[in-house]
């Protein structure tokens, strides 16, 4: 079965998340924590978390994804907006101990010039504080990022570099985002196996546990990060379809964060479980 599903808002809360996803034929979702460009989160309301868990368990919705804020940088230059993302992610991680089966996906961020083994080592710092400061069940994601700028996790060894560098990395994964490693010079219209295999042999498969599936609207290796709605790319139809039916990737969610509103997210989830070929 395919699981697949997309970005949406959480203003008005996780049953209302989602019966949208339900809406739109999706049986998971990805929404952020709080305001993308940062700010306090709304307080819990565990009458709502209740009603959606019973809501998801009726309706089959799993292992849905939450996303830290943009603004989060754990290897910012200037120590207080490492603090900052230290506190950010230890609050989302607080209040997502309420949703079973949840991931949490961040952006590991920019050096901004320090470096990027200093910039590794303030991320898997922060980590390895979160480890020692609280307990929690929660897989984190790095997400797989596009090299514009000094963005940390532009290739598969500074991702693989993060992780080894956390002590108790046991609950760390990542998210491959389609448009970020295409742009990243992965080259996943012609060599979809040999990428799936470098994955595997620098940072092993099982740590994979999500798909940002999303076409560029850049070419190949190009370095920047802008998405595109599915098929209307530089990656195209053809190509992503072949990711959601990789028999080393079709298990995994898959979470569309496309140039669209609902309408356009119910049709690219159409076209895309009408590609899917079931086991």
């Amino acid at each position: 079965m395919l699981r697949i599903g997309c970005h949406l808002s959480s203003s008005k809360g996780y049953l209302a998340m989602g019966k949208e996803a339900v809406k739109i034929g999706a049986n998971t979702f990805q929404y952020f924590t709080r305001n993308p460009r940062g700010g306090k989160a709304k307080e819990l309301d565990e009458n709502d978390i209740k009603l959606y868990v019973d809501f998801a368990k009726e309706h089959q919705i799993d292992q849905i994804l939450a996303h830290a804020p943009y603004i989060l940088n754990a290897c910012a230059k200037d120590e207080g907006l490492r603090e900052f993302a230290y506190n950010i992610m230890c609050d989302d991680l607080r209040r997502l101990a309420y949703l079973p089966e949840s991931m949490y996906n961040f952006h590991p961020g920019s050096h901004v010039q320090q470096g990027t083994k200093k910039g590794i080592a303030y991320i898997s710092g922060m980590l390895n504080q979160i480890n020692e400061k609280q307990e929690y069940h929660t897989t984190i994601l790095l997400e797989t990022m596009s090299g514009k700028g000094t963005e940390i996790g532009r290739n598969f060894e500074e991702l693989r570099e993060i992780i080894n560098q956390v002590e108790d990395n046991s609950h760390l994964g990542v998210c491959l985002d389609t448009c970020h490693i295409f742009d990243g010079g992965y080259d996943i219209i012609r060599n979809l196996d040999q990428v799936v295999a470098e994955f595997d042999a620098v940072i092993g498969l099982e740590r994979l546990k999500a798909v940002h599936l999303n076409d560029s609207k850049n070419p190949f290796n190009s370095h920047k990060d802008r998405h595109e709605k599915i098929g209307e790319g530089m990656i195209g139809g053809i190509a992503l379809s072949a990711v959601i039916n990789h028999p080393k990737l079709k298990h995994l969610p898959f979470f569309l964060e496309t140039p669209n509103e609902l309408d356009g997210y119910q049709q690219e989830i159409t076209w895309l479980r009408e590609q899917y070929i079931s086991d």
